[in-house]
């Protein structure tokens, strides 16, 4: 898996994710301050997601992407001390499984 963060995203940063989400959201994830990216395979990305909106206040969106190694992408929406958090609570899980 690869995690980013990126902190203060830019607004053609949150376009280029907002047109690449797969569903529209159900949760409002504007004026966020952060957002952490995750890419793995769909099984991990499932199980990352939980572990983030578990460990902090986030709104997690699967991105679509065109990788022929089966491989997406998740974003991670919140305030940036959030984002870390969950972003670490996800790196320590998958290294203890």
């Amino acid at each position: 898996m690869e995690y980013r963060i990126i902190k203060s995203p830019s607004k053609g940063t949150l376009d280029i994710l907002f047109r690449r989400k797969s569903s529209p959201s159900t949760t409002s994830i504007e004026n966020y301050d952060a957002v952490g990216l995750v890419q793995g395979r769909l099984i991990d990305m499932v199980f990352a997601a939980d572990i983030a909106e578990k460990a902090a206040g986030v709104v997690v969106e699967d991105i679509r992407g065109h990788c022929p190694q089966n491989m997406i992408m998740i974003a991670i929406f919140g305030d940036t001390a959030s984002v870390e958090a969950a972003m670490k609570d996800i790196q320590i899980k998958f290294e203890n499984r």
